[in-house]
């Protein structure tokens, strides 16, 4: 396609040492290669771990990227610190808009910054639901994480837009509020709206609304690039090439109005710049992390392992939120193991839900798809003989260390000596 100057690659999803033949390729053509991280937690009560922000400098490197991204959010929680079981969401939360929470991610930041070979960018995220006694706007909470960190922003307007539909926040208020001059990149991205809320799905068209908070965005400052994220559900190439003219047309027209009537704000060119202010880092009292903890560890119990919601939530939200949860899992591992669905057929689906409602997810997607189909050989009566040789087979050639050994026929035992 023309004009694709850059791309992303999920960082989880690339081994660097044996990146994709597609990378290889836009490599060679000049075309620019970011990692975006989905899983590192920043938003976690627990300080980042060593061995992700290893593997996350280890992608930058090896794409040659200029810069990396992360989310503001927590995708794990519970643990020795909290005495309750380790918990993975498998999806990004929000994290409180609270002081308290804001230390605890600037410190967070900072751990990043000081690991990573080159600059963090950190996105805002979507959400279906917020938390109770929420102290700062999104906007401010955005502001006050680059003041203090020097930390750029990867603004996602769809999920402004998301956010102003689901939790009724303005995606203007949000807009005004934010330090455009601390810009790195823009995402844009489209959805559908499902049991009453709107879902980022990256599956679907970017709907005007979506294209209007960028011309907003766009019209206060000049954006470095502008990225259309699509995930799933890939549309005919005629059909992308025209959402990617619908984007540029937008920046265009924004940028057109920008210049006739200037806002008086920074705008940002080039390349992406490196920190432009930082705040001396303050030490994080531990009880700060320990409160968190025990939040969040009450939170994704609620939305994973069946727990109550804790007071002050929207128990209809966290159903939702929950069953979305479960399904982008049972989606995932489809991916992660696609034999599974084929074994199982249309059982697999209502199979899976039904596992994730008793299990949490603890280890990642690949235990989760064995461990999903040794549940279904020890519970699941209804599995015909067929598939559970079929799947028994599966199951023993990725459960170990090495292939398990051919099973040996046993032969007839016969009388006498030979």
């Amino acid at each position: 396609m023309d004009g694709v100057d850059w791309v992303e690659a999920v960082a989880e999803n690339l081994c660097p040492g044996h990146l994709p033949e597609s990378l290889l390729r836009l490599r060679a053509r000049g075309v620019t290669v970011v990692p975006h991280g989905v899983g590192l937690g920043l938003g976690d009560a627990e300080r980042p771990a060593e061995h992700r922000l290893a593997a996350l400098a280890e992608r930058a490197l090896a794409l040659g990227s200029p810069l990396v991204t992360e989310h503001i959010a927590f995708v794990r929680a519970g643990g020795p610190r909290t005495a309750t079981p380790a918990l993975e969401a498998g999806h990004l939360l929000p994290v409180p808009r609270t002081r308290e929470a804001l230390d605890v991610l600037c410190e967070n930041v900072r751990i990043a910054q000081d690991a990573l070979p080159v600059p963090l960018a950190v996105e805002n995220i979507a959400a279906l639901f917020g938390w109770p006694g929420e102290e700062l706007t999104e906007g401010q909470f955005l502001y006050e994480l680059v003041e203090r960190t020097g930390v750029r922003l990867l603004i996602d307007v769809a999920n402004l837009w998301t956010n102003q539909v689901n939790r009724g926040e303005d995606a203007a208020r949000a807009l005004a509020e934010l330090p455009v001059e601390a810009l790195a990149y823009v995402h844009v991205a489209g959805g559908v709206l499902r049991e009453g809320v709107w879902h980022d799905t990256h599956a679907h068209p970017v709907p005007p609304e979506v294209l209007d908070v960028l011309a907003a965005l766009c019209a206060r400052a000049e954006p470095p690039g502008v990225l259309l994220e699509r995930d799933d559900a890939f549309p005919p190439p005629a059909e992308l090439e025209g959402e990617l003219r619908a984007i540029r047309e937008t920046v265009r027209s924004a940028g057109t109005r920008r210049k006739t009537e200037p806002s008086g704000r920074a705008e940002v060119r080039g390349p992406v710049p490196g920190p432009a202010r930082k705040a001396a880092p303050v030490a994080l009292a531990d009880p700060v992390r320990t409160r968190l903890g025990l939040a969040q560890a009450a939170l994704l119990s609620a939305l994973v392992a069946g727990a109550p919601a804790p007071e002050g939530f929207d128990a209809a939200r966290l159903a939702v939120q929950s069953r979305a949860l479960a399904g982008k899992r049972a989606e995932v591992v489809a991916k992660v193991a696609p034999e599974l669905p084929v074994i199982l057929g249309p059982a697999y689906r209502p199979a899976f839900l039904a596992y994730a409602r008793r299990t949490p997810l603890t280890g990642g997607y690949r235990r989760d798809a064995l461990e999903f189909a040794g549940h279904v050989l020890r519970e699941d009566h209804t599995l015909g003989r067929r598939a559970g040789r079929r799947l028994d087979r599966w199951w023993r050639e990725r459960s170990g260390p090495t292939p398990p050994r051919p099973r040996l026929r046993a032969l007839p035992r016969t009388r006498g000596r030979p």
